[in-house]
Formats: C-alpha cells, structure tokens, sequence
C-alpha cells in the first residue's frame, strides 16, 4: 500500500506542481510512474493473492481464464514501464545532441503521442501469452505464474517466441538506452571543451556555468534513471533465459531457487525507486513532494482546539 501511495503522489507532483522540469519531461516521468503502479499492482498484489488463497481460488483454475488476461496485462505493463524509460532516454537525447530536431520532437504532444503508440504496441505484444497459457495459476512463484502444458513447454515454437519476448524486453532496450548514454556522454564532453574555449575569450561566465548546471542535472538524472533499470533488471532477466534454455535440455550450470527470488525482489523494487531517484536529484520536486505529503495534516491541525 506505502508503494502505491508513493507512486500515486509521484504522478500528482510531476503532472499538476512546478517541479522544475519542462512539460515534455514532466509527461515522460508521470508515465513511468504510472506504469510503476500498474506493475505493482498487478504483479505485486494480484499476482500472489491466487498463490496465497489457492483454495479460494480454485474456482477460477478451470473455468474463467482470468489468468491468461492477467498475464496479457501484467507483461503489457511491463514492456510500457521498460520501455517508457528508452523513449524517456531518447528524448533527452535528442534534446542534448540534437538541437535542430529538438523544438519538433521534444515537446508534451510528441511525447502524448510516443507513449500512447508504446502502450498499444505492448498490449499487442504479448497478446500471445493468452494462448500459451492455460486458465490455471500455477500457485507457484516462477516466472511464469500460469500453468503451462508440456506442449508448450517444450515446444521448440513457443521457447523462440518467449526468446523474442526477451529480446524485445528488457534485452533490446538495454542495448538502446546503453547506446543513447555513450553518445550523449560523447556529446556532452565535446560541447563542454568548446564552452571552456568559448568563456576564456568572453565574459559570458555566468550565462555559461548556469545552462551547464542545468545540463547537469538533467544528464543526472538521465543517467541514475537508467542505471537503476539495468541494474535492478538483470537478474530477472538472466535467470528467465537460463530457465527456459534448462527446459529445452541446455544445461550450462546450476542457479538456485534464491536467484529468482532475487530478480522478482529487484525487478519490482524498480518500480518503486525512481520517486526516490526524483527526490535526490530534483530540488523542486523534493520541495512539491513534502508539501503534498504534509497537507493533509497542515489542514487537520488549524481544525483541533485544545483545551486550556
């Protein structure tokens, strides 16, 4: 519940509060969040409510397919919360290294319209996992959380489109967002040597070291956002393609049970870091997240009288 609430007032504060940063970004930053939330409600709390209540819910385990439509959804989330983070990534891009194509791209309606195309490409995406599953949780903690059939566990078809699955995400957007950083790190590295050159024939110093602090926090907060992802993703990630290469007889070496758990621990713990993330980096936004959490008590306190 904290989580959901953090998450909650994280989209609060960077949709409707001045916290320093420029629509576009705010846009980006709300979505990420609110795939967040997502995530973690439907992985997180539903996910292990059939797992905790296997009796109760034996009901749904043959007739209603509620957990192939959870799958579909869970998965979707997933790819709109790791794939918000490289379309975040490549705007900041572009706004760092391309300033031709930055008053076109990087605005709040490009942006409107970047995260909804994500949203429908991922629940296209993985409308495939309806068919690979069967109408039962599993009851288990694997990373699949439905039961599967032999036929499709072992079948040689549905092991490359679960392959794909992982190369689409997190596998290629690691790659991208690893990408864009060394070009803008290059970008930025040369520009700055040009700024230095430029300030020691001019007097423009101040103008100077005020657009580089900016760009500096900018780039910060780039790139903590995406190394917390790539961190906090890849044991997951390693673990679910060492799983499915064990099914298919590819038995390279042991991974305990505990690396699992250890995935599933970091891959939802992302899901709740970047508010933190936000915290640290953005002054603003630090500013606007204490007020929203102390109003509440600011106006339960003027309304108590106590007696003299």
């Amino acid at each position: 519940m904290e989580l959901e609430m953090v998450n909650i007032v994280t989209i609060y504060v960077l949709l409707y509060k001045d916290c320093g940063l420029s629509p576009c970004v705010r846009r980006y930053l709300g979505a990420m969040a609110a795939a967040d939330l997502l995530l973690i409600i439907l992985d997180l709390i539903l996910r292990h409510i059939p797992t905790v209540y296997g009796e109760q819910f034996y009901f749904l385990r043959d007739s209603v397919p509620v957990c192939n439509i959870h799958a579909v959804l869970l998965y979707a989330a997933t790819d709109c919360s790791v794939w918000f983070t490289v379309t975040f990534t490549f705007d900041r891009f572009v706004a760092i290294c391309c300033q031709k194509l930055k008053s076109k791209y990087c605005s709040e309606k490009t942006a409107a319209v970047v995260l909804g195309a994500v949203t429908v490409l991922s629940c296209l995406k993985n409308i495939s996992w309806y068919f690979m599953f069967t109408t039962r949780y599993s009851l288990m903690n694997r990373p699949w959380f439905c039961d599967v059939t032999d036929a499709v566990r072992f079948s040689s078809v549905w092991v490359t489109i679960e392959f794909l699955h992982n190369i689409l995400t997190p596998c290629v957007p690691f790659l991208l967002i690893l990408l864009l950083n060394v070009l803008t790190v290059k970008h930025i590295l040369v520009t700055s040597r040009a700024r230095r050159r430029l300030r020691a024939h001019t007097n423009g110093d101040a103008q100077s070291d005020t657009e580089m602090r900016n760009r500096k926090k900018s780039i910060i907060l780039l790139f903590v956002i995406s190394a917390n992802f790539i961190l906090l993703w890849s044991t997951l990630m390693l673990f679910s393609i060492w799983y499915r290469m064990d099914d298919i007889g590819y038995q390279s070496l042991y991974l305990d049970l505990f690396v699992l758990e250890l995935g599933f621990t970091l891959q939802l713990l992302s899901c709740c870091t970047n508010t933190a993330i936000y915290a640290v980096t953005q002054t603003k936004f630090r500013q606007q997240l204490k007020n929203v959490l102390k109003y509440p008590f600011t106006q339960i306190h003027p309304s108590i009288k106590f007696p003299h």
